[in-house]
């Protein structure tokens, strides 16, 4: 299948690693040409050198901190730049700690707010000028099941992550009308250094870790961040044309929720 990307501009941020990592190597396979950031050099040029190099892709990689307004600034600019364009936006972060209510500080609540939902609005701010030019664009924010089903012990990602539900609900109206999607997308448990690191703060062997966490998924394993991207790089394209504002989880089945 054709998915029309070819050519395309696609931003993925925190890219470096694990389902941000795929996206990009997602869209490359596609024919798209990628800018991938991360706040460590090392990790964003070997992720980069690891795509091209399996893709043949133009990639540009960047270092950013996007929790920083100036960084959001420079990677758009830069990627515009450099490819004429922004077709794509994956804005993709690192989530808040865990821990309940007496163990939150305001400045961890600060953080949270900033990481999961203000991070998203200013890449979303920036970017769209520039796809409303083109009358064409894919916003894509990747999040969490929390979203849909709160998480035991993830107070702040429960609390604040809903609001990029919102927010993106109501840029739906307001950016369909220049050809504009926007989407939230929902990991459940996904194979990735985070996730892996459950088994350390638990105490469990690994192996263990990983069989415990899958009986609670119907399909009875844990997804990987290829399965991830699949979805979203499906998302982006021409193929769903007609899908704007909402929020997808893929989860293997693990939300029980209707809606």
């Amino acid at each position: 299948m054709d998915l029309g990307l070819r050519g395309k501009s696609v931003l993925v941020t925190a890219a470096s690693k694990g389902m941000g990592k795929a996206c990009a190597m997602g869209f490359a396979a596609e024919g798209a040409r990628v800018a991938m950031c991360a706040r460590t050099e090392g990790d964003v040029k070997t992720a980069a050198e690891e795509v091209r190099a399996r893709t043949g892709a133009e990639v540009l990689a960047m270092t950013a901190d996007v929790t920083k307004a100036e960084n959001v600034k420079s990677i758009v600019a830069r990627t515009n730049e450099t490819f004429g364009g922004i077709d794509v936006l994956v804005a993709n972060c690192g989530g808040p700690p865990r821990g309940m209510l007496h163990e939150m500080t305001d400045e961890q609540w600060y953080g949270a707010f900033e990481v999961s939902l203000l991070s998203v609005v200013r890449l979303v701010r920036e970017v769209t000028p520039i796809m409303r030019a083109r009358r064409w664009g894919r916003i894509l924010t990747i999040q969490s099941v929390s979203v849909k089903q709160p998480v035991e012990g993830l107070l702040l990602s429960n609390a604040v992550r809903p609001g990029v539900a919102g927010l993106s609900k109501t840029m739906a109206g307001e950016l369909g009308k220049d050809n504009i999607t926007i989407n939230v997308v929902c990991p459940g448990r996904i194979m990735t250094d985070r996730f892996l690191g459950g088994a350390k703060q638990s105490g469990m062997p690994t192996d263990e870790y990983v069989a415990r966490s899958a009986k609670d998924v119907p399909l009875g394993r844990i997804g990987t961040p290829e399965e991830f991207a699949n979805v979203v790089v499906f998302l982006a394209s021409e193929k769903a044309s007609y899908v704007t504002g909402v929020v997808i989880q893929v989860d293997g089945g693990m939300v029980r929720g209707i809606v």
